[in-house]
């Protein structure tokens, strides 16, 4: 083909280019607006805080920097135990949720037991603190002397998994609920059985719709891992209070706080980051 009868390679106009340039220019002076701003808000509170009556006194007991920097490696120990509880308790409570969840979503009368037990349960989780459960579980179930003596951070793992398979459970359901009644038709009139059409065509429909809010009651359950210290379990809310104890100074439990905001700030940014990404491809009509 002669270079005469080839098509010329697009080309923005210069309506198009001035409008591009308007956007950059808009876009740099809201990014310099908002970094002015957040400063002198910044400013403004640390100001406010530091010209407080009581913020030497605060200061020496909260924000002892040789207290803190003493006190992180037994922190940091602890909080090793936390993690390990987390783990262990997320892929119980992806297990029992799920298994919550299907057991309310099983249809016909002959399940109606099952679809009772399972409201109750989720009824009963939901509306009981966990602190609560963490009693009940943690000196309850031990006092019936059918287990063997067992760690607090087991105790604490299993309510954990209890309270939180509540939550997970119900969410999940309402993304199963949420798949169009459709899909379900469509899975069966191929020959699918009820247990195989929501195990390939429902559940996984289901979890896209609630990934969000899966996220978040994980980034919860990273905060309330910390409660299992009430049982006795030496994590790192335990090894700060012990270090506060021996020092009259309570800089541990702010080193303790830092250190689960840290362990937490990846999930929430990453569930920011996937909240918006699903709404901008629901707005543009793509598949979620």
């Amino acid at each position: 083909m002669s270079s005469s009868t080839r098509t010329p390679s697009w080309q923005p106009s210069e309506l198009e280019l001035s409008r591009q340039s308007v956007r950059r220019r808009a876009t740099g002076r809201s990014v310099l607006i908002g970094i002015v701003s957040t400063v002198a808000f910044a400013v403004i509170v640390g100001a406010l805080i530091v010209n407080t009556p009581g913020w030497e006194s605060v200061k020496a007991s909260f924000f002892n920097l040789e207290v803190g920097a003493a006190s992180i490696p037994s922190i940091l120990v602890g909080l090793w135990l936390n993690i390990q509880v987390l783990f262990i308790s997320a892929i119980g409570v992806a297990l029992f949720g799920t298994l919550l969840a299907v057991t309310r979503s099983l249809r016909g009368a002959v399940f109606f037991p099952l679809r009772a037990a399972a409201t109750i349960y989720t009824d009963l989780f939901r509306g009981m603190p966990l602190l609560i459960v963490l009693y009940l579980v943690g000196f309850g179930l031990p006092a019936l002397d059918i287990f063997p003596r067992m760690p607090a951070m087991f105790w604490g793992t299993i309510a954990l998994i209890l309270t939180y398979s509540a939550y997970v459970a119900e969410v999940l359901r309402a993304g199963m609920e949420a798949v169009h009644p459709s899909q379900r038709m469509a899975a069966r009139s191929l020959g699918l059985s009820h247990a195989k059409t929501l195990r390939i065509v429902v559940i996984p429909q289901g979890v896209r719709k609630v990934v969000p809010a899966l996220m978040n009651d994980f980034v919860s359950m990273q905060k309330d891992v910390g409660l299992i210290s009430i049982l006795g379990a030496v994590d790192a809310v335990r090894a700060a209070q012990i270090q506060v104890a021996q020092v009259y100074n309570f800089t541990p439990y702010v080193i303790a706080a830092l250190l689960f905001v840290a362990m937490s700030w990846p999930m929430i940014r990453l569930t920011d980051w996937l909240t918006a990404r699903l709404a901008k491809r629901e707005q543009i009509g793509g598949v979620v």
